[in-house]
């Protein structure tokens, strides 16, 4: 989820951190569930990597280069399901990637005209840009009108996507946003069964259990003060456009806010849902015994399976069937950690009956709340946002320290699968922006280790791949992200798409390779059961024995009973090194490793071969690390 333009998600975790709805430590207060063996370990479960490619869906394939600011659809463009031919999806397939998450599928609050097919407007008034934001869900039963060729066959247009992407071998995740939705929520096409959100709620109190929303009783909802010259579309006309909009009486806002007129950097433009959480903080529901925690999904559905929960749990399940019916594999979910543990708990579990397989991967920020949501809240994933991320950001940027990697993934060592890795993704500011790094090439260190530090996935945000900067000054999105507000073309990612041939045609010679380097790394490590193995850092042991080696500079092995390596990256953008590479006495025991010569070959380039030479249970390579590369060698055989 993204905030507002000039609003940072820092902010936001401290607000998550006091308010009501942040979930902390589950106390048993109910009988323990049935003792149950326990379930087979993650790391029995691992078998190789995923990487998942995250695209925004309407930007994918918009050819248009107008980008004017507030720009309508006819004047900016807007990408179709259909832009992802069979073409496209072997492309993004040959990349390295495993999962296609689609951004901003599900029918969401936007300024545009489909009346015609009995879509109601939308009020800009409570709409951030013009395109709308895809985290303020109108229809969670229908798909963005935008994104079809025919409007009012949307929803087949979609089908036809998830069969697509099947056929080209890919998985796909898409999003659900269980703490707010629009304020206009109407779903148009709801199966037979099944109540829109809020129509049976008793608006005469602020909360009861089984309402969906958090009522400001007697109180009408009022039109944020506008603030920094802001106007809806930018000041352009519109009949909606009048600082009213009609919510009697007035729902509490996404982000919590309890007032009627919430705040121009509140989430204005959504409406809290309730789960059954009374606005003192006591929950009235069953809260989890702590044995759950060691136990399978399995275990978790059958302790939910005779207990009455709050109406929106129930909504929020037959929501994510829905979409699993229709052969979605996966979600990703929004802000999750506004919304108790519990409910992910009988969530995630109903998904897992239905489909063991499905990818549940969810943004969390607080690392104290972590193990919670892993454990007691069945994800599969987390955004490692808060640590690695904002550190190799900060490694990146030229002040910080490659120590702080060793710390960070010794303190997530018993969750680090479940820990998703990315450097870029629709919330973050794009590597190649002037506030980030001012060049794609800074990333490409960074992106070795992420992608090989850990057994956990890997993501990358389209146009990533060719450095896109997010330069466009869209409207309600400003530069440094790409707009997920606006109408608006991406014109690095524009010059692969190549007028839909899909082929790198108007890139520039360094936009090639750098793709290319990002299709070498992500499918080596596909390929490699070594990354789904062991983890040492030797960075520590070279920072003390080694002449030269900064921090500037990361070390680590990962290996398997096969597969052997050593990675090193330099993050400096001015000079190269020269090193002896130390490996410690223990990693020459694990490998099992007798005195001698060992070639090892360089596995990203394929920049020929070192000699690692094992002396007195310690080991040692020479390398040769020019600026911002990284080198991966992998042991081959002993000399003789």
């Amino acid at each position: 989820m993204i905030f507002k333009s000039k609003h940072s998600k820092k902010g936001i975790h401290v607000f998550l951190t006091i308010c009501f709805f942040a979930v902390t430590t589950m106390s048993c207060e109910k009988k323990a569930a049935k003792k149950e063996e326990r379930p087979t370990t993650m790391q029995e479960k691992k078998t190789s990597k995923k990487v998942i490619y995250q695209v925004f869906t309407r930007l994918f394939g918009n050819t248009n280069t107008t980008n004017k600011p507030w720009g309508t659809i006819e004047e900016n463009g807007v990408g179709k399901f259909n832009d992802f031919t069979d073409e496209a999806l072997q492309e993004i397939k040959k990349l390295g990637v495993t999962h296609i998450w689609y951004t901003g599928v599900p029918h969401h609050a936007l300024i545009n005209d489909y009346t015609a097919i009995g879509i109601s407007n939308d009020d800009p008034d409570v709409v951030k840009g013009r395109a709308g934001s895809p985290y303020a869900v109108k229809d969670y039963y229908n798909v963005n009108p935008d994104l079809a060729e025919d409007p009012a066959r949307r929803l087949e247009e979609f089908q036809a996507l998830i069969k697509r992407t099947h056929d080209n071998g890919l998985k796909l995740i898409m999003d659900i946003v269980p703490n707010h939705v629009a304020r206009n929520y109407q779903g148009l096409a709801n199966p037979d069964g099944v109540v829109d959100l809020g129509v049976n709620d008793d608006t005469s109190v602020e909360y009861r259990r089984d309402n969906n929303f958090y009522y400001v009783v007697d109180e009408e909802f009022k039109v944020p003060e506008w603030q920094d010259n802001y106007r809806p579309l930018g000041g352009n006309p519109n009949v909606l456009a009048d600082r009213k909009f009609k919510e009697v009486p007035a729902k509490w806002t996404g982000n919590g806010s309890r007032r009627s007129q919430p705040g121009f950097h509140d989430w204005y433009e959504t409406v809290k849902i309730n789960y059954g959480v009374r606005p003192d903080g006591r929950k009235d529901f069953d809260l989890l015994p702590d044995s759950l925690a060691t136990m399978s999904y399995k275990a978790h559905a059958a302790f939910w399976e005779d207990k009455d929960v709050p109406d929106s749990w129930y909504k929020f399940k037959d929501i994510a069937y829905y979409w699993l019916d229709m052969g979605v594999d996966g979600f990703r979910f929004d802000m999750a950690e506004m919304v108790p543990v519990a409910f992910w708990s009988y969530m995630n579990s109903a998904i897992k009956m239905k489909d063991p397989d499905a990818l549940l991967l969810a943004e969390v920020y607080n690392p104290s709340l972590y193990r919670d949501y892993i454990h007691k809240g069945k994800m599969d994933y987390l955004y490692d946002k808060v640590e690695l991320y904002d550190t190799l950001k900060h490694i990146m940027q030229g002040h910080g320290s490659t120590d702080n990697l060793v710390k960070i993934q010794e303190g997530l060592k018993d969750i680090e699968h479940h820990m998703l890795h990315f450097l870029e993704n629709h919330d973050e500011q794009r590597i190649a922006s002037p506030d980030f790094a001012g060049d794609a090439q800074k990333g490409r260190p960074g992106m070795v280790v992420s992608a090989t530090i850990s057994t956990s996935p890997t993501m990358i945000y389209f146009g990533q791949e060719v450095g896109e900067p997010g330069a466009e000054d869209a409207g309600f999105g400003k530069p440094t992200r790409t707009s997920i507000f606006d109408y608006i073309g991406v014109p690095n990612h524009q010059r692969w798409v190549n007028d839909k041939r899909f082929d790198g045609g108007q890139l520039s010679s360094e936009e090639k390779e750098l793709r290319a380097f990002y299709q070498r790394l992500l499918n080596f490590t596909l390929h490699s059961n070594a990354l789904m193995g062991d983890y040492q850092e030797i960075h520590a042991h070279n920072r003390e024995h080694t002449t030269n080696y900064d921090d500037k500079v990361f070390s680590f092995a990962r290996w398997s009973e096969d597969e052997k390596l050593i990675i090193i990256s330099n993050f400096r953008t001015d000079e190269g090194y020269s090193l002896n590479v130390k490996l410690p006495n223990d990693l020459v025991s694990a490998w099992k490793l007798s005195e001698g010569n060992y070639k090892m070959s360089e596995e990203l380039f394929g920049q020929g071969e070192y000699g690692l030479n094992v002396k007195n249970g310690f080991g040692s390579v020479n390398v040769k690390l020019q600026p911002l590369t990284s080198l991966i060698l992998k042991l081959k055989q002993q000399a003789r």
